[in-house]
C-alpha cells in the first residue's frame, strides 16, 4: 500500500527548514542550498516542493523547475543532477507516496504531462538512496539520458598513465607550480583561459560568469576552490587550473582549462597529480569527479577527453535521466 506524502511548494519563508533538511539528508549536496538554487532565480521558475507525512514531518525534498513552453518540469533545468533528496528517516515506500504527489500536484496546479529526472549520482551519496530509482522502474519511467563521467576512488585509484606521468615530468622541468587561488584576480585571470580556450576550441562559454562564480565563492567558500598552475613564482602567469566543488565523499572539477602553452608544459597533469595526491590522504572525501566526457544526452563519447581523464587513474560513473510521460 502506498504510503500517503503530502506536497507543499517550496516558498521563501521555508528557507531555513529547506536548507536545514539538505544538511541533514543522505544524498543531497551544497548546489541544493537555497544560496546555490537561488543565484540563477531569474533563469528559472521555481517549481520545487517539501514533501510532508500526516504528521507533518518533512519526509523529501524535490528541487525542480517549471518548463510551461514543455508541458514539464524538470528535477532541476539549472542543475548537474536533481531528484528526491531524502532524510535518514525516510523508508522505500515513503518515496512512492513522494512520486505521486509530486506529479498530483503539478498536474493539478500546472497541467504538465511529463516531469524529467536526473538523479543524483550514488558516488555523492552519504547513505544509501536510490529508492527513487525503484519507483522510476515500477511506475515505466524511460532512461532518456546516460552520461558517462569518469571518477577516481581516492584510496584506490587505477594507475596513472605513462604519457601522464612524463607530463607530470615535463611540467617540473618547466618549474611550474599548483597553488590554491586566494583572491579574485587570480580567478579573473583563470577566467580568462577558460573562456578563450572554451571558444576557440569548442565554439563555447562557461555556464558560469565570473561574477557568478566569485558571488558562489563567497556563498560557500567552504565548499568551492581554485587550484591553478602557475610559471614559476606565485606571482608567474596561470596557464591552468580547476574549480573544485566539495560535497563529501565527493571532490567534483566544475571547470578544467590549460592555455596552449599550459598544455605543451604539462599543466594538467602536474594539478591533477598535486590534487589526487593531496586528497588521498583525507578522511573525508572518497570520490574524485572529472564530469562528463559525453555530448547529446551520451550519444556521442569524446574518446580523448575520457582516455585524459582514465589517465590520472579514473573509471566510470553514470548520469542517467529519466523521463516520466503521463
Amino acid at each position: 500500500m502506498t504510503t500517503f506524502c503530502i506536497a507543499s511548494p517550496y516558498g521563501p519563508s521555508e528557507k531555513s527548514r529547506w536548507d536545514d533538511f539538505v544538511e541533514a539528508s543522505r544524498n543531497a549536496t551544497f548546489l541544493f542550498r537555497r544560496d546555490f538554487m537561488d543565484y540563477h532565480a531569474d533563469r528559472f521558475v521555481d517549481a520545487s516542493l517539501m514533501f510532508e507525512d500526516a504528521h507533518g514531518r518533512l519526509k523529501g525534498l524535490l528541487p525542480a523547475s517549471l518548463h510551461l513552453a514543455e508541458g514539464e518540469v524538470r528535477s532541476h533545468g539549472g542543475l548537474t543532477y536533481g531528484g528526491f533528496l531524502l532524510s535518514p528517516a525516510t523508508h522505500a515506500q515513503e518515496v512512492e507516496g513522494m512520486l505521486l504527489a509530486a506529479r498530483d500536484f503539478y498536474v493539478r496546479h500546472f497541467g504538465i504531462h511529463r516531469i524529467i529526472f536526473r538523479p543524483i549520482p550514488s558516488i555523492y551519496h552519504r547513505m544509501p538512496a536510490d529508492d527513487e530509482l525503484y519507483w522510476f522502474f515500477r511506475y515505466g519511467m524511460k532512461l532518456t539520458a546516460c552520461t558517462l563521467s569518469s571518477t577516481v576512488h581516492l584510496q584506490h585509484p587505477a594507475p596513472f598513465a605513462e604519457l601522464r606521468r612524463r607530463g607530470v615530468r615535463r611540467a617540473e622541468r618547466n618549474g611550474l607550480c599548483v597553488e590554491e587561488a586566494s583572491d579574485a584576480m587570480a580567478w579573473r585571470e583563470f577566467w580568462t583561459v577558460l573562456a578563450d580556450v572554451l571558444a576557440l576550441r569548442h565554439d563555447r562559454h562557461p555556464v558560469h560568469s565570473i561574477e557568478e562564480m566569485l558571488l558562489l565563492r563567497e556563498r560557500f567558500p567552504e565548499n568551492i576552490a581554485l587550484f591553478v598552475v602557475r610559471e614559476g613564482t606565485a606571482s608567474g602567469r596561470i596557464v591552468g587550473g580547476t574549480v573544485l566543488f566539495f560535497s563529501a565523499p565527493v571532490v567534483h572539477a566544475q571547470y578544467i582549462s590549460a592555455s596552449d602553452a599550459g598544455c605543451r608544459m604539462g599543466a594538467l597533469d602536474l594539478l591533477f597529480h598535486t590534487i589526487l595526491k593531496t586528497y588521498s590522504e583525507s578522511s573525508v572525501y572518497t570520490y574524485f569527479d572529472f564530469g562528463i566526457s559525453t555530448e547529446d544526452n551520451g550519444h556521442f563519447l569524446n574518446t580523448g577527453l575520457n582516455a585524459q581523464k582514465e589517465g590520472f587513474g579514473a573509471r566510470s560513473v553514470v548520469y542517467n535521466t529519466y523521463t516520466w510521460d503521463f
